[in-house]
Order: C-alpha cells, then sequence, then structure tokens
C-alpha cells in the first residue's frame, strides 16, 4: 500500500473515521439541537368556530381558543421551550385598539394558557400592531401615512403591560419603533412587572420571506410597506448597532429575523453579546421547504433538521419554527 493510500503513515488524516457509524456521529458533533431551543408560532382568531388552515404553510392553522389550549398542551408534552402568540381580531381599527383590550383574542388566550399550563411552557407575547390596525402597519399612521414613532411607542407601552397582566411569561416587541424598549420596560417596571423579560426582535429585516405570515396573521400593509422601520436587506453592521441599543435599553435577549437568509447576522450577534439570542425560522422558509417536499425534491424530515442545525451553529440558542413540535419528536 502506498503512502497516498494512507498505509500506516500516522500523518495521514482520516476524517471518515469519526463518521463511520451512527454512533460515532452523534458523539462527535459539535452542534446539537434540543426539544428546549424551539419555540413554536401559534395563530388565534377571533370569531372562528373550528381551527383554520393556511394555504401557503401546510400544517398550520389558525386557532380557536379551544383548539389553541391543545396544541398548547401537545406542545408541552413534546417538550419544547415555549410559545410566541400572535392574535386576529375580529375587528381592526387606525390605532389597533384590540391589542391592549382586555378582552383582546391574544389577551384571553394568554390567561387560559397560563391558567391551563402555568410555568409549564413559556409563553411569548409578540408585541406590534400590524394584526390589530385596519392599515396593516406596526404602529401609528399620520394623515400622510408615515408610521409615527413616538406615538406608537405610547401604544407598545399600554399593550406590553396588557400582556403581561393576562399573564405572558415574555414580552417580545417586533414591530422596530426606535426607543420600543425603553417604553416598555419603563411601562413595565411602573405597573410592578419588574421581572417580566423583554426578547427585542432587534434585527428584524424588510424580507421578501414573510408573505405566508401575512395570510396566517392577515396582517399586511394596506399601502407602501415596512421598509422604514424595519431594517434593510444589505446592512449587517446595522444590526449590531441596533442590537446594542436594544440592550442598552434594557432588553434580556434579542432575536434575528428571519435565520436561514441571515446566519451571517446570526453569528455576528452571538459573538458580540453575553445574553441569548434567538432566531426566527420565517414562514416563507417554512413554506420553501413545504412545497419542495410535496413535489418530491427534497426529503422532508431531513432538510427540516438540517436548516435547524444551521440556524443552532450558527449561533441561535433558541430557534422559532412552525416545525417546533414535530422536530421536537424527530429528535427523540
Amino acid at each position: 500500500m502506498t503512502a497516498a493510500q494512507g498505509g500506516s503513515n500516522p500523518g495521514f488524516a482520516r476524517g471518515r473515521r469519526l463518521r463511520s457509524t451512527p454512533a460515532l456521529r452523534r458523539l462527535t458533533a459539535q452542534t446539537r439541537v434540543a426539544p428546549a431551543d424551539l419555540v413554536l408560532p401559534v395563530f388565534v382568531k377571533e370569531g372562528i368556530t373550528e381551527a383554520q388552515p393556511i394555504g401557503s404553510m401546510p400544517g398550520v392553522v389558525q386557532h380557536t381558543l379551544d383548539s389553541l389550549r391543545k396544541a398548547a398542551h401537545e406542545a408541552a408534552d413534546a417538550g419544547i421551550g415555549g410559545l410566541v402568540l400572535f392574535g386576529v381580531p375580529a375587528e381592526k381599527d387606525e390605532v389597533g385598539s384590540q391589542a391592549d383590550a382586555a378582552d383582546g383574542i391574544v389577551n384571553v388566550a394568554l390567561r387560559q394558557l397560563r391558567a391551563d399550563l402555568g410555568d409549564e411552557l413559556v409563553l411569548v407575547a409578540d408585541l406590534c400592531l400590524c394584526e390589530y390596525t385596519s392599515h396593516g402597519h406596526c404602529g401609528v399612521v399620520t394623515p400622510a401615512g408615515v408610521v409615527d414613532n413616538d406615538p406608537t411607542l405610547d401604544r407598545y407601552a399600554s399593550v406590553a403591560i396588557a400582556q403581561a397582566e393576562a399573564g405572558a411569561h415574555v414580552i417580545a416587541p417586533s414591530g422596530m419603533m426606535d426607543g420600543q424598549v425603553a417604553a416598555i420596560r419603563r411601562a413595565l417596571d411602573s405597573r410592578a412587572f419588574t421581572e417580566t423579560p423583554i426578547l427585542a426582535y432587534a434585527a428584524k429585516y424588510a424580507s421578501g420571506f414573510y408573505g405566508p405570515f401575512r395570510e396566517a396573521a392577515e396582517g399586511a400593509p394596506q399601502f407602501g410597506d415596512r421598509s422604514t422601520y424595519q431594517m434593510d436587506p444589505p446592512n449587517a453592521d446595522e444590526a449590531l448597532r441596533e442590537v446594542a441599543q436594544d440592550l442598552a435599553e434594557g432588553a434580556d435577549a434579542v432575536m434575528v429575523k428571519p435565520a436561514l437568509p441571515y446566519l451571517d447576522i446570526v453569528a455576528r450577534v452571538a459573538d458580540a453579546v453575553d445574553v441569548p439570542v434567538s432566531a426566527y425560522q420565517v414562514s416563507g422558509e417554512y413554506a420553501m421547504v413545504e412545497a419542495a417536499a410535496r413535489n418530491g425534491w427534497i426529503d422532508r424530515e431531513r432538510a427540516i433538521l438540517e436548516t435547524l442545525t444551521a440556524i443552532r451553529r450558527a449561533g441561535a440558542g433558541q430557534v422559532l419554527t412552525y416545525w417546533a413540535v414535530e422536530a421536537a419528536r424527530l429528535l427523540r
């Protein structure tokens, strides 16, 4: 046997030695995904009597309150880390009044889930106005059609208090308004919710991957887009600036959204901070894999776990994913 073939040359590297069996590959894996790392986004809609399938997101539904409670118990049984709640109200208005109404759909759902599950699952309340406003933007809009940052902060503060009172473990502002974390922290502290953490959507990009979500949440902008307040996709350094600002304002953890198209941002943020970093595997990422799998172009389960591993490998500690419960079962 020649040296080129390996022979007994001790200097010849053979990476395959540690890949030869499933057990060896498990033993030497550098990145692991556990069910507790996963958070399931859920949609709850007011005024429906049965769960409604979302056409662009096979397997995902708009829940009734009852079907949401069942799904939450299944999520807890699967061992995932938590849920993040999005609401679809029966009525919308210019300022998103149902977002902080005591009988608003998300606040009712939070109270029920907290009563059912206590602290078994982390209940994360997404805090934004786009699902609740008649115009579909994430804040208060001026007569000229511009999202008005500072009046929007007042609305966010009120919504945060309502969500905390309803039982949210974590408040997650996603509107990308300047100063939103500081406004929410002040509001929570003023009502004795000093122990309620804030998970800031710190680096949320104006992405083309949100389309299916807008069907699910019924929150597409009725005019214009969100490019003036969500981040511009070419910019990376700006993400670190946004993260630093949110942490300075009192965020306890930060998020990058979307995940797969922004793995470089996930990695840079994870390297730069010493707080938990989440990444949101958004609706478009989900829909692409599901569509390809339905056409027989990819191995669906393998692709699910590979994408989740990639996000964790980039540095995300927690992954928000519509596959959370299914992936947890695959990981057992």
